[in-house]
């Protein structure tokens, strides 16, 4: 007896595929359309970059940006 053929959804779940956190949350902006999520990602990475650089001998300069 032959297997019935698979439809596109149970394809995708038996591929091993490895994506990591960005490449699946870049998937999801294109599949469903949520760009408005961009330009809040860059700001709440450019928010941590400057919170984890005040620890750092850069505090000073970054102060002065303020």
């Amino acid at each position: 007896m032959s297997e019935p053929e698979k439809n596109d959804f149970e394809k995708s779940a038996q591929e091993q595929v490895d994506a990591g956190f960005f490449c699946e949350l870049w998937g999801f902006l294109r599949q469903n359309k949520k760009w408005w999520l961009l330009p809040i990602l860059v700001l709440l990475l450019l928010f941590a970059a400057l919170i984890f650089l005040s620890g750092t001998g850069l505090a000073p300069f970054i102060y002065t940006l303020f």
